[in-house]
């Protein structure tokens, strides 16, 4: 594991491997270090693409290699959009995979295009997130220098900071010239996306490994993590723990083993929110034997989602924190439904209410039944997830 907090060791073995405290990796850093990339051969890279088992990790875990064949099977010619956007405000994943190792990033982007026949690959950045564009863009430069992308020709485009604007539909339409806000209305981005181009969004840290996968192969990717679900991933960890950062283990890792390797618990822990502002609360007991995948998380009604770990102190109140996350859920909502905009902010003044002794907890659980499956896009469904798991760990207990 890698932490890659205010000084960054250089441990890594995969996607942090050769990073730096103080600057990006060069590109000569980054081709001493990865070798160059073969573009020639486009099968090669989709097969083995399909047989590494990579699912994105942008939240959804969706087969990598699916999306991609999607693209493939339409007739024009595609575009490649890496999302980078990170909306959520407990993780740092992708940014720091911007700010170290941007041409890992650029390259896996440059390989699916290649491989899907696209000449223009955009990536998605915060528009706050200065020192990471910069970061791109330095690299950009260097690439042009060596003409290292052939005929494909990389952008990048800065998009509202904000929770939705990171959701792909959202990032599609600000791109087209629209509003930064999620829709379930077809086409899907790889009928018609970008321009009304088949479009394939993957996320940055799923780029990432696409550009080793390249290199390595898929059996080389599969040494680690679990067979449904293989490779390292970058987790973010923060709250009441000694090395806030982000840290690069094995899917499937023991989330005691994750937190050790952040030097531990700066208190002792109460409970863990796996998953970011989506995600679900577990207590210390039950995350003690807890291994981060989406398999084990999904049964247990969470997921990896933006595979961001906070841990909650004993003394705090379980619920007010949960009431500050569940009012800024309901105040980043796009506006576009009943259920996200009057519902999440009943639950998020309910929830408030709870955390002093006054709510009503069960009318709070009603309420998330009852919005959850009936928004314009997913967030209401994210909010209610969350609000629900608080109830279940912070409810008997008291706030």
């Amino acid at each position: 594991m890698t932490a890659l907090a205010s000084e960054p060791r250089t441990d890594g073995r995969r996607l942090l491997a050769g990073l730096r405290a103080d600057r990006p990796v060069r590109l000569a850093e980054h081709l001493a270090r990865h070798g160059a990339l073969d573009l020639r051969d486009r099968a090669s890279l989709l097969s083995g693409l399909e047989a590494s088992g990579l699912r994105g990790r942008g939240g959804a875990g969706f087969p990598a290699a699916l999306k991609a064949d999607a693209v493939r099977r339409r007739s024009s010619r595609p575009v490649v959009v890496v999302n980078a956007v990170e909306g959520e405000p407990v993780s740092g994943k992708d940014k720091a995979l911007l700010r170290h190792v941007p041409h890992l990033v650029l390259d896996g982007a440059v390989a699916l295009a290649a491989a899907l026949g696209a000449r223009t690959v955009v990536v998605g950045v915060a528009a706050g997130a200065r020192a990471e564009r910069a970061a791109l863009a330095a690299a950009l430069a260097e690439r042009a220098a060596r003409r290292l992308d052939g005929r494909v020709r990389v952008e990048v485009a800065p998009v509202p900071d904000g929770f939705v604007a990171g959701e792909e539909t959202a990032l599609l339409s600000y791109l087209n010239g629209g509003p930064a806000k999620p829709t379930f209305t077809p086409p899907r981005p790889f009928e018609r996306g970008l321009g009304g181009r088949p479009t394939l969004v993957q996320n940055a840290e799923t780029v990432a490994h696409v550009a080793l996968i390249a290199r390595h192969g898929p059996a080389w990717f599969r040494e680690l993590g679990t067979p449904d679900e293989p490779g390292t991933t970058l987790f973010t960890l923060t709250g009441a723990v000694r090395r806030p950062g982000v840290y690069e283990a094995e899917v499937g890792v023991a989330l005691p083993d994750l937190l050790a390797a952040a030097g531990g618990a700066a208190r002792q822990p109460q409970a863990f929110l796996v998953g970011g502002y989506f995600g679900t609360w577990f207590t210390a007991a039950e995350a003690a034997a807890l291994r981060l995948d989406d398999a084990t998380l999904r049964a247990r009604g969470g997921g990896l989602g933006a595979r961001a770990v906070v841990v909650l102190a004993e003394g705090a109140s379980g619920l007010a924190e949960s009431a500050r996350i569940a009012r800024y859920l309901a105040e980043a909502s796009a506006g576009q439904c009943g259920p996200c905009v009057h519902g999440l902010a009943a639950i998020a003044g309910a929830l408030a209410q709870a955390a002093q002794g006054r709510g009503d907890r069960a009318r709070i659980a009603r309420w998330c039944d009852q919005v959850a499956g009936r928004g314009a896009c997913r967030h209401p469904d994210g909010a209610a997830r969350f609000v629900a798991s608080a109830l279940r760990v912070f409810g008997a207990g008291g706030p």
